[in-house]
C-alpha cells in the first residue's frame, strides 16, 4: 500500500510539472550572454545567445531553456541548404506561454549559417519555434511574412555545427503540411514521418 501511495504520488507531480505555469516566468530577464546545450538524438551541439542582438526574444529562450520547454521535441522541419526548425508541440503548454507576447524587434546581426531566429508568422508571433540556419540566408533579415520586417538572430551555434546538419532531412518541407492539424498528436506526427530527430533536453550550461 505504501508502495502505491509513493507511485501516485510520483505520478501526479509528472503530471502537474507538465501543466504548472507562471506568468512571473515571462518577467525574468536574461544575462548579457549565456549558453545553452541541446542533447539530440544525433548527438549534442550548443547555442551562444547574445541579449544585445534581440533583447525580448533573448529573454524569452531563457525563460523556456529554464522551464524545460523543448525538452523531448522534435526537430519537424528540416529542409537541406535552409534552415532546421523545432519547437514544442503539446498545445496545452504552448497556448499558456502565446498569451505573454514577445514585443517585435529590429534584425541586428544577419541569419548566416549556424545562426539562430525565432521562427514568426505577423506581428508579436515570435517566442516558441526556433530555427538554425543551415546556409547564409541573408534574404530573412528583410523578408516581411505578413508585414513585419525579417527574423532577428538571438545567437548561433557554438560546438555541434556536424550535430544539426546530421538531422533527419529526408521529409524537407513535407511535414510542414501537416503541422497545423497534427502538431499536438506527437505519436500521429511520428507514424506519418518516424524518422524525425528529436530533443531529449535543453537546457541553460552553469557557468564555470
Amino acid at each position: 500500500m505504501k508502495y502505491i501511495l509513493i507511485c501516485i504520488v510520483a505520478l501526479s507531480a509528472i503530471c502537474c510539472s507538465k501543466t504548472t505555469f507562471d506568468a512571473a516566468w515571462t518577467k525574468k530577464m536574461a544575462p548579457a550572454t549565456y549558453t545553452a546545450r541541446f542533447e539530440t538524438s544525433q548527438g549534442n551541439f550548443d547555442i551562444q545567445v547574445t541579449r544585445a542582438w534581440s533583447p525580448q526574444a533573448a529573454d524569452r529562450l531563457h525563460q523556456l531553456l529554464t522551464h524545460h520547454f523543448y525538452d523531448h521535441q522534435l526537430f519537424y522541419r528540416v529542409v537541406p541548404n535552409f534552415v532546421v526548425q523545432f519547437g514544442n508541440i503539446d498545445t496545452i503548454i504552448t497556448k499558456k506561454w502565446e498569451k505573454f507576447k514577445v514585443p517585435d524587434e529590429p534584425v541586428i546581426q544577419s541569419n548566416l549559417k549556424g545562426y539562430v531566429s525565432f521562427a514568426r508568422a505577423g506581428k508579436e508571433t515570435r517566442g516558441n519555434d526556433l530555427f538554425i540556419n543551415l546556409k547564409d540566408n541573408i534574404r530573412l533579415d528583410t523578408i516581411a511574412p505578413e508585414g513585419v520586417r525579417g527574423y532577428p538572430v538571438l545567437g548561433y551555434v557554438t560546438q555541434g555545427m556536424e550535430v544539426v546538419e546530421k538531422l533527419h532531412s529526408d521529409y524537407g518541407n513535407k511535414t510542414m503540411d501537416v503541422y497545423d492539424s497534427l502538431s499536438s498528436n506527437r505519436k500521429k506526427y511520428l507514424e506519418l514521418f518516424p524518422k524525425l530527430d528529436s530533443i531529449k533536453k535543453a537546457y541553460i550550461l552553469k557557468d564555470k
